[in-house]
């Protein structure tokens, strides 16, 4: 993947695509069938499909960094059931990374009151984003977004001209990590600290319901 902002067609099977197009029954069908722990949210305004994940998905916990008892009634914790789809798929990239856990700052986040009902929103307000600040390594250690990625705004994320200030280990680690799953075609929007000064402490990876481009920043 070269260019910073570069944006690429995909092909109808991509995954994002697949599964942007799912009906509520549909997704939380596939769900049940990998085994993904969760329970349906009765009702989320703009959200299409909305859950909440109620376990580890593939041995990797996802949450925002409330306690326990604030977490089960967070808004932040809801997810369209298509998002948590790419969610499960992603976890199958961390063993070889070693991450076990991964720090949010939000999921869902409610659209205005006035939105109309029943009308489905984009982004977080769908909840069809993460923005993830920091992911938890087995050895016990973070990778944080803002400290490891060594980006620069403007910069190259993937491939052979990729943008790296002072790179390390962890650097690395998380730059590989990204571009993995860009070339797995597992989100729509991937947006880094690489993008703008907003996104300098999390990686926002988001699926879109009608979109038929990749954007990588």
């Amino acid at each position: 993947m070269s260019g910073a902002t570069r944006a690429r067609a995909l092909t109808a099977d991509v995954v994002a695509s697949r599964y942007g197009a799912l009906d509520a029954t549909s997704c939380k069908a596939e769900l049940e069938k990998r085994h993904v722990p969760f329970a349906p949210v009765d009702a989320a305004r703009g959200v299409r499909a909305p859950i909440r994940l109620t376990g580890k998905i593939h041995g990797v916990l996802f949450r925002t960094e409330l306690n326990a008892t604030a977490r089960a009634v967070s808004p932040y914790e809801i997810v369209d059931c298509r998002l948590a789809l790419a969610l499960d798929d992603m976890t199958r990239f961390f063993p070889r990374y070693g991450i076990v856990e991964v720090r949010h700052f939000s999921m869902y986040r409610p659209p205005s009151k006035h939105w109309k009902a029943g009308q489905e929103a984009k982004r977080h307000p769908g909840g069809l984003a993460i923005d993830i600040g920091r992911m938890k390594l087995s050895d016990g250690r973070w990778l944080e977004v803002e400290r490891d990625f060594h980006g620069r705004i403007g910069g190259t994320t993937c491939g052979m001209n990729a943008t790296l200030v002072q790179p390390t280990e962890d650097t690395m680690r998380l730059r590989t990590l990204v571009c993995e799953l860009a070339e797995a075609g597992l989100f729509h929007f991937m947006l880094t600290p690489s993008y703008n000064w907003p996104h300098r402490n999390h990686l926002h990876l988001e699926v879109a319901a009608k979109f038929s481009g990749q954007m990588i920043r």
